[in-house]
């Protein structure tokens, strides 16, 4: 029976055993999300070792799952890593933890992602200056929780000094290179 089936061209599962569409974009979201994960993950170790914060490419990937994935995948993307490495799998940028000096940017990341994302979805920007402008939004809700959760454990005069300053020059690169991205179809899932 299976033969004939394929014979005249239908499956040899019946209709009720098909995948649905729905599950197909289940699958690819989840595998979307996975694959936003494992970039966070690597972007972590793209680094130069400055201390307490190292400098990656996370925020620049965050932003980017924002604008790639909208606030929900990119969320869950998010998730996913900081799930990897709340149980220990080698994915943070050298720190302890998510209760070490770098915990307020690793939260930091879900804010950003989720941020760049809805504002991205709710009001998509018609020019680089608008794409620019909701990108700096977002990076600075990033970098807001992490010099909180920084400042509260060496002061604020110094987690100035360390966690927001020296970043400046290279986060304003990653925003317009992220603002850049952000201009082509190359970031966009398929509906």
């Amino acid at each position: 029976m299976e033969q004939i089936f394929r014979m005249i061209g239908r499956t040899s599962r019946p209709a009720s055993q098909q995948p649905t569409s729905q599950q197909h974009n289940r699958a690819l979201a989840v595998g979307s999300g996975l694959v936003g994960a494992a970039l966070l993950a690597a972007s972590a170790h793209v680094r130069l070792p400055f201390w307490p914060v190292p400098m990656t490419m996370q925020s620049f990937v965050v932003l980017l799952l924002g604008v790639a994935y909208g606030p929900r995948l990119a969320a869950a993307s998010t998730l996913a890593y900081l799930a990897m490495g709340a149980i220990g799998l080698p994915v943070f940028a050298g720190s302890p933890g998510l209760l070490g000096p770098t915990g307020g940017y690793l939260a930091g990341f879900l804010v950003a992602a989720t941020l760049a994302g809805f504002t991205f979805e709710r009001w998509p920007p018609r020019s680089a200056a608008a794409a620019f402008v909701l990108l700096l939004a977002a990076d600075a809700a990033l970098f807001a929780c992490g010099f909180a959760w920084l400042a509260s454990l060496i002061g604020p005069t110094r987690a100035l000094a360390v966690g927001v300053i020296p970043f400046l020059p290279a986060e304003i690169f990653k925003l317009m290179l992220a603002t850049a991205l952000s201009r082509t179809r190359l970031l966009r899932l398929p509906d």
